[in-house]
């Protein structure tokens, strides 16, 4: 399913270092020949400073050709600008991280800046090197350092804008040592920085609109996002509360729409959840309604089998046609760097949808019949559906009978002043709201009738 991967579009949105991981997705999946992904692999290697890796990239690539001189060159100046910045950084770092000093810090970084350099003699240019050599290390592939690095230089610095590059760079060393909790955290405190609109804050040059340079923010932030969302324990529920807000959905609508795939597999991969809990919020609760309408909005920039798996749900009702993109978007799923590991959690929570959808429109069901739906033989889907409707709450209004092989559904009639009461829930807010711009309206034309003082009438 090559022509599904979104390999080469996410990448141009992702830092080098973060594209490394889905590349080495790719040589696993082989949705493309491994020659092309590992020059893919060399040309980013080579603007790191990680020289031994793109040897070994080189050498595969290469296998009969000598090593260029060039490398060798490049690792000697790799290792001296790391002894040179690595003392320019400890200097301030053995300051800090005294006992008295840290005690003696507050929140006020210029109160701080103030206390070190009349008691230590700490200037601006030395807690700049603490950036300079977390920088570093980042190039240089010990993103665990490269996160210490510049978490110490932003606690004293005051230069906003290096401020939110130490933001980002903390945040892609969190992700690639795979500390989710603090990644977390830290994609938290960068969406409020990017969403203060402060030109300082956003990835803006000079001549670039703020407000355009903010969506580029945004943009940036969904897709380094995903690799949060997708290993973080509640980051399914979270990734619908983020891109389900007006400013990211319209984000999305805008700039990527390809990642309606993972806000679609987020909706799905919740929904079961979201169905049998009281603790997730409204908008978890109607994501599939909302992505519905999203997905058919769109669909004229974007859909593949995922996506299409929801619109001929929903939108056509068609079951054969749902049956038939729920087997690509399996193949989708099980090749996606972000999703791989969720397929059958995916499947599952998409056979639920398929079997509440059938269920909610007959009332005598074949089991046989269903289960080719779910793309199951007789016998597994007669234990899935047993199961479906023992764990939720169609077992309170679904019966099998085996001897027919068919499922029963008896559904309880709302009685008349119930449906009344739900008809006529928030008339008098409605009505209310109807009367106030009624008002509104005319106000207006009575202003704009009534004839003009002249001045000099006066």
């Amino acid at each position: 399913m090559a022509e599904h991967d979104l390999t080469k579009t996410i990448i141009p949105y992702l830092d080098r270092h973060l594209a490394f991981p889905l590349l080495a997705h790719l040589v696993e999946t082989q949705l493309f020949p491994v020659e092309q992904v590992q020059a893919a692999q060399y040309e980013l290697a080579k603007g790191t400073n990680m020289v031994d890796y793109a040897v070994s990239l080189f050498e595969q690539l290469y296998p009969d050709q000598e090593i260029p001189e060039e490398f060798s060159r490049k690792r000697e100046r790799a290792v001296s600008t790391n002894e040179r910045l690595q003392q320019e950084a400890q200097a301030v770092l053995d300051v800090i991280e005294n006992p008295d000093v840290a005690q003696a810090l507050r929140q006020d970084k210029n109160q701080n800046l103030t206390f070190l350099k009349d008691n230590y003699n700490v200037t601006l240019e030395q807690i700049n090197a603490l950036y300079n050599f977390g920088q570093f290390q980042y190039t240089y592939g010990n993103y665990s350092g490269a996160a210490d690095y510049l978490y110490h230089f932003r606690v004293l610095s005051t230069d906003n804008e290096l401020n939110t590059s130490a933001h980002w760079g903390k945040l892609a060393s969190d992700i690639l040592t795979g500390k989710w909790d603090t990644a977390l955290e830290e994609l938290n405190t960068l969406r409020d920085v990017v969403d203060s609109r402060s030109p300082s804050s956003l990835l803006t040059t000079p001549t670039e609109p703020a407000a355009l340079a903010q969506l580029h923010s945004r943009t940036w932030l969904a897709h380094w996002s995903l690799f949060v969302y997708f290993n973080h324990p509640q980051g399914r529920t979270l990734l619908l509360e983020t891109f389900l807000s007006p400013t990211y959905l319209n984000t999305i609508q805008t700039s990527c729409p390809w990642i309606l795939r993972y806000l679609t597999a987020a909706a799905i991969l919740s929904r079961k959840s979201a169905a049998g809990g009281s603790n997730a919020s409204s908008r978890v609760r109607h994501s599939i309604r909302e992505i519905v309408k999203v997905i058919q909005m769109e669909e004229y920039q974007y859909q593949d089998p995922v996506t299409s798996f929801l619109k001929e749900l929903y939108i056509e009702f068609d079951f054969e046609a749902a049956q038939r993109q729920l087997a690509l978007a399996e193949r989708v799923v099980t090749d996606d760097f972000f999703l791989g590991e969720f397929r059958e959690e995916f499947l599952d929570n998409a056979r639920y949808l398929i079997s509440e959808a059938y269920c909610r429109i007959h009332q005598r069901i074949d089991i046989g019949d269903l289960s080719e739906r779910l793309n199951l033989s007789r016998d597994e889907g007669e234990k899935w559906i047993v199961n479906l409707i023992r764990e939720t709450r169609m077992g309170a209004e679904a019966k099998i009978d085996l001897e027919k092989n068919v499922i029963e559904i008896h559904r309880t009639a709302l009685p008349v002043y119930q449906t009344v009461i739900e008809k006529t829930r928030g008339l008098a807010f409605r009505t209310q709201a109807l009367g106030a711009g009624m008002l509104h309206s005319q106000q207006a034309v009575q202003s704009q009738s009534q004839p003009s003082v002249v001045d000099g009438a006066r």
